[in-house]
């Protein structure tokens, strides 16, 4: 079975840091390219980065961009998610997914990803 878990949610102040992960059972990650994206109340969801297969690409949305750094763990079969200098904006449920092997052109639509998991609360709050 296929299946993405998400961790390393919580509160943070603004300033702070975080790490999100990404686990997979029933696939090997490092074939595929992983996204992050996240969805605010009352928004869409929204791209965050794309690592694709043998990190042949890694690409950024420009409001994490120097902030974020995505990385993987093959040998643990999972991705991080890096989150320093956290704002009050960065507030979302954030979500990994699998595509295809490479990020797409246009890696940010959600519609594109296959599979996702069930998601992690970031709070960046005072």
């Amino acid at each position: 079975q296929l299946k993405l878990v998400e961790s390393g949610g919580g509160l943070a102040q603004p300033g702070g840091s975080l790490r999100l992960s990404c686990a997979a059972s029933g696939i090997a990650l490092d074939y595929f390219a992983i996204g992050w994206f996240r969805q605010a109340p009352g928004k869409e969801r929204e791209g965050v980065s794309c690592i694709a297969a043998n990190n042949a690409t890694i690409t950024y949305a420009n409001s994490v961009k120097d902030r974020f750094t995505v990385s993987r763990d093959n040998a643990k079969n999972m991705v991080y998610l890096e989150m320093n200098s956290l704002k009050s904006e960065d507030t979302a449920i954030y979500y990994c997914a699998i595509e295809g092997g490479f990020c797409p052109p246009i890696w940010d639509v959600a519609n594109d990803y296959s599979y996702w998991g069930q998601g992690t609360q970031v709070t960046v709050s005072s």
